[in-house]
């Protein structure tokens, strides 16, 4: 590789990435194995114009100044090179070959597309700028220190209801969109797209990944193509094919979504880069400092370091680090300050305090998260769980984290099904699942029971097995206990099971928005969208995954979006305080009825294991004088295929009970319905009912 004479001012070490300041343009990167390393201009049309070779390192970072005056007077499309020591029993893979992308890019030329000689070996002499993206410096961003500054959004409370997006899936297909924004960020600012939103009552939407990812190298052979996003290389980059236009459709996209009473929270992924394993491709930061940026072990049979695979993914990022801390730190500053998101989604989030001897929840990158000025105001989200030793760590994050509950979405999913003896953990988990986080004052768990990762809810009671063939990874992949049942019938059935099925996913969905917690949706569960019961579907970006509104069901929508603002508007059923059995002054009061009679349930009936249904009654304090409202409501949960009877509790004086909420026939209803407690009353089989205690004063 040639070199030019291009000469650089030493410049400062931070801030990294590039900083302008009174017409100086610095850069700094971190690369501590380095011998050397250039930052290559090009132009618009990928042709090298001009190489720097950063003079100085300090402390592990190469940095280097120039003035802008001297630098492409358009905008600056840019990349590193790096040398050093090309050892794979050190695994080092340091060569001046690859162009590398800055970890700090903003933006880039183009989306990550895998090439086998991105992988070639330094002795193969692949000099890889034609294959690469390129990072982009925006000469209208000279004139302000950054990107133009956003009022970060701060909420004292988490989110209501958080709404999972796949942007592209949602947006493919929607007919009232404009053709040329479908499947970008942009779409999601669409009229139809917020109005959707606001009548499910969302006021969160979960962005996956959005920063620029690569596909996995086993994708492009079998004609696929990763859809999620999971597989990231630069984590301040939007990908352009989300973001053709770069930021500025992010930051308007998030904008308009404000505008609309709508936050926005970022799945990010800090656990691996698509870099992978030691046949994977040197993209950035592998080719900086392998060493450095991934977990290693020594192998002793082998007298090699190989890289840890906590994650699956061929590489996990070794968070232990300062100069991934801070790059970390720095990609969330920048998303809230810069782009005024609401809070961030961790993707196996576990690596993130990892170090050799395993987890640990006060690790320098958490606590570090939780101190900072700006990133303690927003909503954290963990993924608590990977694949290393002692990987599950669901409850064990601080206070200031809420947590996807696995357990609640399967011990939901297995009750609905009809499992044996679930009454009780079932309980356990719509009340908050208090035995999980238990050293929290209020509950701290994100309910779902479907999210990108698995079946579909409407897949949950359409298949039994998964069907994962169209992966090509002969249905060895994805999960293979999915607690999902058929009605007989495995995949498309006649109109009688038709109506089943809709009716156990109306239930499911009515015991999500009525559970205490976080309630989290994926997009298109809300009118029964449907993977073919494919439950692994990261690499299916087409028909199986893009959702299909044309065949919407609005019947479960409008009933899913009523609920919503029920819950929305009732403390009882929206608070995330923990529910009390034993008659606290002030706090929100429960009682579990058993229905064969006016009696709470006993030891006898959890212990039942043919039990399939029960009451909470809960009483609010603080609700009482509202309206003819008393403050108190009796949910009724019957997984039984068949209806029962049951007996409602007795009123309180100059009071009655009214039926607001029935998930078999759909409906939330609007009407005084006043419920005769002297007889039995039916719950049909396979449905959630809500009754509201109403004072006779209307």
């Amino acid at each position: 590789m040639s070199t030019d004479n291009n000469l650089m001012m030493g410049g400062s070490p931070q801030p990294l990435g590039w900083s302008v300041q009174q017409g100086v343009a610095n850069f700094a990167v971190c690369a501590p194995a380095a011998t050397a390393v250039w930052l290559c201009f090009f132009d618009e049309r990928g042709q090298a114009i001009a190489q720097y070779r950063l003079p100085e390192q300090n402390d592990g970072v190469w940095h280097g100044a120039v003035p802008v005056a001297n630098l492409p007077q358009a905008d600056w499309y840019y990349g590193l090179r790096a040398d050093g020591p090309y050892d794979l029993k050190q695994s080092q893979f340091f060569d001046p070959n690859k162009l590398l992308v800055d970890p700090y890019a903003k933006e880039l030329s183009a989306p990550f597309v895998y090439h086998p000689d991105l992988a070639a070996p330094r002795s193969a002499q692949m000099d890889t700028a034609d294959l690469m993206p390129k990072g982009l410096f925006r000469q209208a961003w000279l004139n302000s220190a950054d990107i133009v500054h956003t009022e970060p959004h701060h909420s004292p409370r988490p989110p209501q209801f958080i709404y999972e997006v796949s942007v592209k899936a949602l947006t493919q297909l929607h007919p009232d969109v404009p053709e040329a924004v479908r499947g970008t960020i942009v779409a999601l600012r669409e009229p139809c797209v917020i109005a959707h939103l606001q009548t499910l009552g969302v006021d969160a939407v979960e962005l996956m990944p959005i920063a620029a990812w690569i596909d996995e190298r086993h994708l492009p052979p079998l004609g696929l193509r990763n859809a999620w996003g999971y597989n990231p290389l630069a984590m301040m980059a939007v990908d352009p094919r989300l973001c053709p236009n770069g930021v500025a459709d992010l930051q308007d996209t998030v904008h308009a979504l404000r505008a609309a009473g709508i936050a926005v929270i970022l799945d990010v992924v800090f656990n691996h880069t698509g870099e992978s394993d030691d046949q994977g491709a040197t993209l950035s930061l592998r080719g900086l400092d392998n060493r450095y940026y991934f977990h290693h072990a020594w192998d002793e049979a082998r007298a090699r370091w190989y890289l840890v695979n906590d994650t699956g993914c061929g590489n996990t990022i070794d968070c232990t680090r300062a100069g991934v801390v801070q790059l970390m730190l720095d990609t969330l500053r920048y998303f809230v300050t810069y782009i005024g998101v609401a809070g961030f989604r961790f993707d196996l989030a576990p690596i993130m305090g990892r170090d050799a001897q395993g987890f640990h929840p006060q690790a320098p990158l958490l606590v570090a998260i939780e101190q900072d000025a700006v990133l303690s105001k927003t909503w954290l989200i963990a993924e608590p769980w990977d694949i290393g030793h002692n990987g599950y760590q669901l409850g064990q994050f601080s206070a200031r984290w809420l947590e996807w509950n696995d357990r609640y979405r399967d011990t939901v999913r297995r009750f609905w099904r009809g499992d044996a003896g679930m009454v009780a953990e079932f309980a356990t988990r719509i009340a908050g699942s208090s035995d999980v986080f238990a050293n929290s004052v209020q509950t701290r768990s994100v309910n779902f029971i479907a999210a990108h990762d698995g079946m579909s809810v409407r897949d949950l009671v359409t298949y039994a097995h998964k069907h994962n063939i169209a992966n090509g990874e002969d249905n060895r992949d994805g999960h293979h206990e999915n607690y999902s049942w058929n009605h007989g019938v495995e995949g498309a059935a006649g109109a009688e099971i038709e109506t089943l099925r809709q009716r156990d996913v109306a239930a499911m969905l009515a015991t999500l928005l009525l559970s205490r917690g976080t309630p989290m949706i994926m997009a298109g569960d809300e009118f029964g969208r449907t993977q073919q019961g494919n439950n692994n579907a990261y690499a299916q970006d087409n028909a199986i995954t893009w959702l299909d509104w044309h065949n919407m069901d609005t019947v479960l929508r409008d009933f899913i979006g009523r609920l919503a603002h029920l819950r929305a508007r009732t403390n009882v059923l929206r608070s995330l305080d923990w529910l009390n059995e034993g008659g606290q002054e002030n706090a929100i009061q429960a009682s579990w009825w058993r229905g064969d009679d006016n009696q709470p349930m006993c030891a006898e009936d959890w212990q039942n294991p043919m039990r399939h249904h029960l009451g909470l009654q809960l009483y609010d304090p603080s609700e009482k004088a509202m309206g003819t409202e008393t403050g108190k409501i009796l949910l009724w949960f019957n997984a039984h295929p068949e209806d029962v009877r049951i007996h409602l509790p007795a009123p309180q004086a100059n009071a009655h009970w009214v039926l607001w909420v029935d998930s078999h026939h759909m409906r939330v209803f609007d009407s005084e319905m006043a419920v005769d407690t002297s007889v039995p009353h039916i719950v049909p089989a396979k449905s959630v009912c809500l009754w509201m205690e109403r004072t006779n004063n209307f």
